[in-house]
């Protein structure tokens, strides 16, 4: 019933009065607009959006509990300059009668003029007719100036009629009315129409939420000042939700660490807890809140998986409902659905207080759920939390996926997941996973008893049985590849070729580390046995892979061990490219390290050491050690390269003792390798030589020189020659030299054999030709060291002309009388001269850029570092100051 009294006041009637229909009196509050706390922050951003709200007839301002919706249009309806009518709805209103004496008397409060009669006489009717909307819509719409009404906590209404009767009076009253909706769900008003038409304002809940900049200033009005990363963070996990973020800074006012507090607070025992509690759970019924409770343990959850964790059958509509009620519940699109995360939170330790022990039985279910559908991600997380070991290790095997236990981003994380299984579990997949876990940290011994557990355990036939064996299979080649067994590798590549014919391509396809891995550690056995172009063929396919998380890894491994290749076959050049891209990859990529982790570093450093760049050397094995697992790891050929680059720095700086310790890589395999064998065979002879135990080191040499590779090959016979043994050396230099296949590294050195031998044997003429040959073949590759181990009597030859003039710029710095540019300040990287070598092709710095793959200001830092080196200012200068080095 709305009572109505004269008053002469109306343009267009005499004016009203209003009363409330059941007698009482209307409380001023419910029709002010809100004052905003002293702490209050203004947000300009949604001010200015919220002024488009003159222009719109509807606005609807809509966002969770706390979002700040009121205080935002309070602060923007304080700022207009024109009367507001304010409306708060409460839920205790009964009716659209007694909702529409509330708008009346707002709508009166604000000054708006309204017709006499408008609610028939004092005594009123009790009900609201169409006569009644369709006069205050035509009052409304002869307005000059519309009339703003403000309706917050519109939620609060629940009769679907009153929702109607407000329509039909925004529609009709066109311009003279614009009607703001504060809500936490949306009205049951057409607002397709409005949307359509371009006739709506709309602030949702991502809008509503504070940026950083907004977080920080809202904590220093509570005298709070926090670095920039400190307000990013809070930002980050109350996802700027402004009751939140006040709360927050009221707690951290208490304490004698805010920053600390802020980063570390449980909100589950905090004043947010409070409220969550009871402006969202406490407003739901019984059934939704044990929903909400239950699904608290998830990331993520749809109806489906929700019904699995409560046992009802109804989740679709009560999530659907809980997110339209901005009640702390995303959608994220296709039915599936998130918690804020502090809400979450709070509800896990709601959780427990209710129903202790529940937790683990609803990770539980979650995780057969999950693996069921082939989330596996998922499913792993919470078979963990559950120590549901069966679940979580069946998981990971059954998805094919023992492989990101050894490589990629999540190896570390996975290792960690499964840290806490116990030795009570059992079964052919935890067997498994143990075995990937061993081996993955060299532990051969636990780690084969495993797998060969493991395989005794698997059921043949089944296709699971097939997905399982696959998996052994990879773990087969590592351990092969650990234990320097090459046989066994194949034996381990042929079986996954059968294997591959009997799994689900869909599994395959989804893990293409599987291969990756299987081929690099077939090609790491080979580069250990010495079968270098059968291992650079396996070791290429994976090189060759577009990039990928899941395989980067892999490819680092192979392009070390390619680079490897590369150098034994005396190659410095290209060594230094390829093993220059695999610790580009170490770099970029991260993960745990694997077992070929470091070898690029390895690589560099030998060349280095061939270059005489020992100080990078030293450095190159420092950050090899602090890139892959270190010294020590049982990974063959690892471990001969780290013993061959060492023991050749050693000897460079004149320390044989050392260098003898460095020789022979302490690794147990069940084939020897050729070329370590070679490698640590030639620095003991040459610590024999540097002791003058000439005799003693020719016996090390016998029958050695046919089973290194060519760079082996052609440093034998250098020893050879050191140790007297003239013919035989000169018989190997000159087959190497005439091979044609081999690089700088081996000719050389070979040339400078036969160049020794002829000046011994006092044909200088002879020995001049072949150095200068050597010299030119050294230029490029600026291959210093086996000049200066040469002996005095090379070294004299060298300072006549014109091999003086070969040598100088690279190998010597100047002369006597000689106009030779100095020597480089310090070496240039291999990136440095890869911009170099683009420059003398007269690219501009953007060109450069885009051809490397790398920014404009990375280009210009190598640049500004290549000009201080070569001692210029220009472009130009460089490239002919790079020209005269033997650079170009």
């Amino acid at each position: 019933m709305i009572s109505v009294a004269a008053r002469d006041d109306s343009t267009r009637g005499p004016a009203v009065g209003y009363a409330d229909p059941l007698g009482e009196p209307f409380l001023r509050t419910r029709f002010a607009v809100p004052a905003r706390p002293a702490t209050f922050v203004r947000r300009p951003r949604l001010t200015a959006h919220l002024d488009q709200a003159l222009d719109t007839p509807l606005t609807m301002v809509n966002g969770a509990a706390g979002a700040g919706k009121t205080l935002l249009v309070a602060d923007w309806a304080a700022g207009l300059g024109q009367p507001v009518a304010w409306l708060t709805n409460e839920a205790g209103d009964q009716g659209p009668g007694m909702f529409w004496a509330h708008v009346l008397h707002a709508l009166h409060t604000a000054g708006t003029p309204l017709p006499a009669g408008i609610g028939g006489s004092p005594g009123g009717v009790r009900m609201v007719d169409h006569r009644l909307l369709a006069r205050l819509a035509d009052e409304l719409n002869g307005r000059d100036r519309p009339a703003i009404l403000v309706l917050d906590e519109f939620d609060r209404l629940a009769a679907p009629e009153t929702a109607e009767q407000l329509e039909f009076v925004l529609h009709h009253a066109g311009r003279g009315l614009r009607l703001i909706l504060v809500t936490r769900t949306e009205p049951l008003l057409p607002l397709h129409r409005y949307r359509a038409a371009a006739a709506m304002t709309e602030i949702r809940n991502d809008e509503l939420a504070f940026t950083p900049e907004e977080a920080a200033d809202l904590l220093a009005r509570h005298g709070l000042r926090l670095p920039a990363d400190a307000a990013r963070a809070l930002v980050e996990r109350t996802r700027g939700w402004a009751a939140g973020l006040r709360l927050s800074a009221l707690a951290a006012q208490q304490s004698t660490d805010p920053e600390t507090y802020l980063k570390e607070f449980e909100a589950g025992h905090s004043t947010i807890a409070d409220f969550l509690l009871a402006e969202v759970v406490g407003r739901q019924p019984s059934p939704t809140r044990d929903l909400l409770l239950r699904v608290s343990v998830l990331d993520r959850f749809g109806p489906e998986l929700a019904e699995a964790l409560t046992g009802r059958k109804d989740a679709g509509p009560l999530l659907a409902g809980l997110c339209r009620q901005n009640a702390f519940v995303e959608d994220l699109g296709h039915s599936w659905y998130r918690l804020h995360p502090l809400f979450g939170e709070i509800l896990r330790v709601h959780l427990r207080a209710r129903f202790p022990g529940l937790e683990p039985e609803l990770h539980r279910r979650a995780a057969w759920w999950l693996r069921a559908h082939g989330v596996v991600p998922e499913a792993l997380a919470h078979g963990a939390a559950a120590a549901d070991w069966e679940c979580t290790a069946g998981a990971l095997v059954d998805d094919l996926a023992i492989g990101r236990l050894l490589t990629g981003l999540r190896a570390d994380d996975l290792t960690e997941l499964f840290s806490g299984m116990g030795p009570e579990a059992a079964g052919a997949a935890v067997d498994l996973v143990r075995a990937a876990r061993e081996l993955s940290e060299h532990d051969l011994d636990h780690g084969l008893a495993h797998l060969g557990r493991a395989e005794e355990s698997l059921t043949p036939g089944a296709t699971s049985a097939a997905v399982g064996r696959l998996s052994c299979v990879l773990l087969e080649s590592l351990a092969a590849r650990l234990t320097g067994s090459p046989d066994r590798a194949e034996q381990a590549m042929s079986e996954a070729a059968r294997l591959r014919r009997e799994v689900p391509p869909h599994l395959l396809a989804k893990h293409p580390e599987l291969t990756a891995l299987l081929l690099t550690h077939l090609g790491s056995t080979r580069v250990w046995a010495g079968h270098f172009d059968e291992a650079r063929a396996a070791l290429t396919e994976v090189a060759d892979l577009p990039g990928d998380a899941l395989t980067e890894l892999s490819r680092e491994d192979c392009l070390g061990h390619l680079a490897l290749i590369d150098y034994l076959d005396g190659w410095p050049d290209r060594a230094e490219s390829r093993a220059l891209a695999a610790t580009d990859v170490t770099r970029h990529c991260g993960g745990r390290p694997f077992p070929g982790a470091g070898l690029g570093q390895l690589v560099l450093a030998a060349v280095a050491v061939d270059r005489d760049e020992l100080g990078r050397a030293r450095a190159l094995l420092a950050e090899a050690a602090e890139y892959g697992p270190g010294p020590g790891v049982p990974d063959p050929v690892t471990e001969a390269c780290r013993a061959l680059a060492t023991g050749r720095l050693h000897l460079a700086l004149g320390d044989p003792d050392a260098a003898a310790h460095a020789a022979d890589p302490a690794v147990r395999t069940q084939v020897a390798s050729p070329w370590a064998e070679t490698g640590a065979a030639l620095t003991t002879a040459a610590v024999l030589l540097a002791g003058g135990r000439t005799g003693r080191a020719a016996e090390v040499l016998d029958g050695i020189e046919r089973l290194g590779g060519p760079v082996c090959a052609a440093e034998v016979a250098w020893a050879r020659l050191a140790a007297g043994h003239r013919e035989e050396a000169v018989e190997t230099a000159a087959r190497l030299c005439a091979e044609g296949r081999t690089g700088p590294g081996v000719t050389v050195r070979a040339t400078l054999v036969l160049a020794c031998a002829a000046a011994d044997a006092g044909d200088t003429g002879t020995a001049r030709k072949l150095l200068a040959r050597a010299l030119l073949e050294a230029r490029r590759d600026r291959l210093r060291r086996p000049f200066l181990d040469a002996g005095p009597g090379i070294r004299r030859l060298l300072d006549t002309p014109p091999l003086h003039g070969l040598a100088v710029g690279w190998l010597y710095g100047d002369g006597p009388g000689a106009d030779s540019p100095p020597l480089l300040v310090e070496e240039l990287s291999g990136r440095e001269r890869e911009v170099l070598g683009r420059l003398a092709q007269m690219m501009s710095t953007q060109e450069i850029a885009a051809d490397l793959y790398v920014s404009v200001n990375t280009v210009k830092t190598h640049l500004k570092s290549i000009y201080r080196k070569l001692g210029v200012g220009r472009r130009g200068d460089a490239v002919r100051r790079a020209r005269e080095r033997g650079l170009l």
